[in-house]
């Protein structure tokens, strides 16, 4: 009977352990979400085809197309999206349906929380800091982060990201450079402290970015180990929102344009809201 007890105490101590840890990252992940909501330029310049006269033609194009004129150049945005995410690999991708939300200030970071739905259900946050994922909304099943690889690994999504969700934040200017990569392409390069990210843009002819690809800082392999490798996506269902001309259908993946590419998210965005000075989305 003791020895019963003894078991029953232990579990609930580990339960209410993992009960606190979780209160405790949800309250980061609101601090990190507020930092990065107030941001936004409290008056922010308006767009005008002067401010790109310079760039290649690919990314003149691509600005041309993203931003109308006039439009107020804010930089912070929250995303709402429903799709699919493999919790898996290429062999067996263990596909479930999720929902999530995202924040993205580029270049200081971002904060996204996903919730798979059926089954085993797995929930967590993404950032430039951490991954923390569990699964019944209590068991850890990734806690990783606090390392120069985890932020120069996350750096490089918030730079492709920004590119068809904040293109405002990618305008040429301190930490900013772009420079030609072929008839209908273009590379921006953006340095934020001591991260530095180069990432290639493919644009249609009317100037919609259609591709992006770079190589990214990562341990998905098979080795495990950090190195540098393809990861890119495709963009399409463009709709205005505030001026902005913005993508509503990404998939991403590793090994993008080899073989092993593999899109393990996919997903259709349902809202965009550019945060207000005081950190209020429309």
């Amino acid at each position: 009977m003791r020895i019963v007890v003894g078991v029953l105490i232990a579990l609930v101590l580990a339960l209410a352990a993992l009960a606190r840890l979780r209160r405790v990252d949800r309250r980061a992940g609101r601090a990190e979400w507020r930092r990065l909501a107030a941001l936004q330029p409290a008056a922010p310049e308006r767009f005008a085809s002067a401010m790109v006269a310079d760039l290649p033609e690919p990314a003149r194009r691509y600005f041309d197309f993203v931003i109308r004129p006039g439009t107020p150049l804010r930089t912070v945005a929250e995303i709402d999206m429903v799709g699919s995410f493999s919790l898996g690999s290429r062999q067996a991708p263990a596909w479930r349906p999720m929902r999530a939300k995202q924040i993205l200030a580029a270049p200081a970071g971002f904060v996204w929380a996903m919730r798979t739905r059926g089954g085993l259900r797995v929930a967590g946050s993404d950032s430039g800091t951490w991954t923390r994922f569990r699964v019944l909304g209590l068991i850890p099943v990734a806690r990783v982060g606090n390392d120069p690889d985890h932020a120069r690994s996350a750096f490089g999504r918030l730079v492709a990201e920004a590119l068809f969700w904040t293109p405002a934040a990618l305008l040429p200017g301190p930490g900013v450079s772009w420079e030609a990569a072929g008839r209908d392409s273009a590379r921006v390069t953006v340095q934020h402290g001591e991260l530095s990210q180069a990432v290639e843009l493919t644009v249609d002819a009317a100037g919609r970015p259609v591709q992006v690809v770079f190589e990214r800082w990562s341990n998905a392999n098979a080795d495990k180990r950090w190195r540098l490798q393809p990861f890119g996506g495709r963009l399409s269902d463009f709709r205005e929102v505030e001026g902005f001309r913005l993508a509503h259908r990404v998939e991403a993946g590793n090994g993008f344009g080899t073989p092993d590419y593999f899109a393990f998210y996919s997903v259709e965005v349902t809202a965009i809201r550019f945060v207000r000075p005081g950190g209020v989305g429309r």
